[in-house]
């Protein structure tokens, strides 16, 4: 376990903003990352779990605190699982099981080498396995919920190890039980899989033309990740050193769920999508370019703006601060509010920082 400290938190993020950690320890062990937990825990310190940081806003004054890397390994594939083992099972089912600090899109690569399909239009989300429950992770029409077996985590009130089963996991839209609450330190994530060169059906409109095939339909798992590997550079959700679009939290905005009320204020023109429980959701990306914010907007910033291929991103030119970055998405927030009456909330951890 390797401890330093005074450490620039901006080196630890996607978005390369952040002022100093007190103190960083790196965990590569399962042990190690529960004892340095306990250890901040009894001293009464503030602690700050930091995987791919790909999801965090640090505050330019950063973190008084310990901050704990999670860069524990290790990926374990059980061929075994039964067609009785529970409602996520399925004939030929795969159970993999991960360690917190593993690569998320190398775990999706892996899957997908091995024709193991669940996870294959989660590709190129950046981050590790570990964040992958907190928000249950989602795009192009997968999300985590629908393959997460059980999650395995330390709980640091009764300081014990527990693991959560799917149906304990309190999913839903971008939230789970683990998601605003820091009690709970993801330790490893199962997730059951299918065997079969064929991904999961096509539940995206925009994939299923890139695959040229319909809604519903099935592809192939080869076809699949590089096709929404392409998507995501084109809106430059790809991480790339040279690309200051790819400098961001991903996606800054949850899409809207919304009432009968708001549903019936939007324009005609608003996307609309069923949601759980009788809400629709919209596109948060269409309203803010609509009330006006185009992508690459900047406004009256130098350092911070829109992506220039994505308006749902809030980027960092090379020099930014969260200061202005904040700044930046208030202003995009209130005109969205002013314009549909409805009120964007970031999907980003904000560490420091309030918008």
């Amino acid at each position: 376990m390797r401890e330093t400290f005074d450490v620039p938190l901006a080196a630890l993020t996607t978005l390369r903003l952040g002022g100093p950690a007190k103190r960083v320890v790196e965990a590569t062990t399962e042990d190690e990352l529960v004892a340095a937990v306990r250890d901040a825990d009894e001293r009464g310190e503030p602690v700050l779990l930091v995987g791919g940081g790909s999801n965090l806003v640090v505050a330019d004054s950063g973190f008084d605190g310990t901050v704990v890397r999670v860069a524990t390994r290790g990926v374990e594939a059980d061929t075994s699982a039964s067609c009785d083992s529970g409602a996520l099972a399925a004939c030929g089912g795969i159970l993999v099981s991960a360690a917190a600090g593993e690569s998320w899109d190398d775990l999706v690569a892996y899957a997908v080498d091995q024709e193991w399909s669940g996870i294959e239009a989660l590709s190129g989300i950046p981050g590790l396995v570990g964040a992958t429950p907190m928000q249950n992770v989602g795009a192009y029409g997968q999300e985590v919920a629908q393959t997460i077996w059980q999650v395995r985590t330390y709980d640091r009130q009764d300081r014990r190890i527990r693991t959560f089963a799917n149906a304990d996991c309190r999913f839903a839209y971008r939230d789970s039980r683990f998601k605003g609450s820091d009690r709970y330190v993801i330790l490893s994530v199962s997730y059951q899989l299918r065997e079969g060169d064929l991904g999961a059906p096509v539940a995206y409109p925009e994939l299923a033309r890139r695959l040229d095939v319909a809604v519903g339909e099935r592809a192939r798992l080869a076809d699949v990740r590089p096709a929404v590997l392409a998507l995501r550079a084109g809106k430059g959700m790809v991480l790339d050193a040279d690309d200051h679009d790819t400098w961001s939290a991903g996606s800054f905005f949850t899409n809207p769920l919304l009432d009968d009320a708001q549903v019936a204020a939007l324009p005609a023109a608003a996307p609309r999508f069923p949601a759980a429980g009788g809400r629709v959701k919209t596109s948060a990306a269409w309203l803010i370019q609509h009330a006006g914010f185009d992508r690459g907007y900047a406004g009256r910033f130098d350092d911070v703006s829109l992506s220039t291929k994505h308006t749902l991103a809030l980027t960092n030119r090379g020099d930014g601060t969260t200061t202005e970055l904040l700044e930046l998405a208030r202003e995009v927030r209130d005109g969205v509010r002013a314009t549909f009456g409805v009120t964007l909330v970031p999907e980003p951890t904000l560490v420091g920082c309030a918008l």
